[in-house]
């Protein structure tokens, strides 16, 4: 996508951007399918390392969507896509298949792109994700709370 952006700069750090997430999520195709995977999953195979490696490689796809201007909502989105990929790539063989699927860098690099397209459609629909994800976290530290409650009072009843 050919964007007209404020300086070269600017679309040289897209572009850079572009191939980043080319190499982490898309550079080799299965023969015979439409399934594609790049280096972000190999990564992920070295334990704890690799998948550590693979965001701070994400970062650059983060913070090159930050200096091109994406308001805070649409970096709090980027951030999200970054962390899910990661948290959930360190789980063992399950998570390098999440990776692969996942494609956190193409999808950044797709909302850096949307965004310089047509900014307001981007920050809302990010504002919604980004305000979802909060509600999901707090419904999940509640129902962590209430588990924990009933679990102690469980065991206290048993102690009698």
């Amino acid at each position: 996508m050919d964007l007209p952006l404020a300086t070269p700069a600017a679309g040289r750090s897209l572009a850079r951007a572009r191939l980043l997430a080319r190499a982490l999520d898309t550079a080799f195709r299965i023969p015979g399918t439409r399934i594609s995977f790049g280096l972000d999953p190999v990564l992920g195979l070295v334990p704890g390392l690799g998948d550590l490696a693979g965001a701070a490689l994400s970062g650059y796809i983060v913070l090159t969507g930050i200096r091109l201007g994406v308001p805070r909502s649409v970096a709090l989105r980027l951030m999200a896509n970054v962390a899910l990929d990661t948290v959930l790539g360190t789980v063992p063989v399950v998570g390098d298949l999440f990776d692969a699927g996942w494609k956190s860098n193409a999808r950044n690099v797709a909302l850096i792109e949307r965004h310089l397209a047509g900014p307001g459609e981007t920050r809302r629909s990010s504002r919604l994700m980004v305000a979802a994800a909060a509600l999901l976290l707090v419904l999940l530290a509640a129902g962590g709370v209430a588990v924990t409650v009933y679990s102690v009072r469980a065991l206290m009843h048993l102690a009698r």
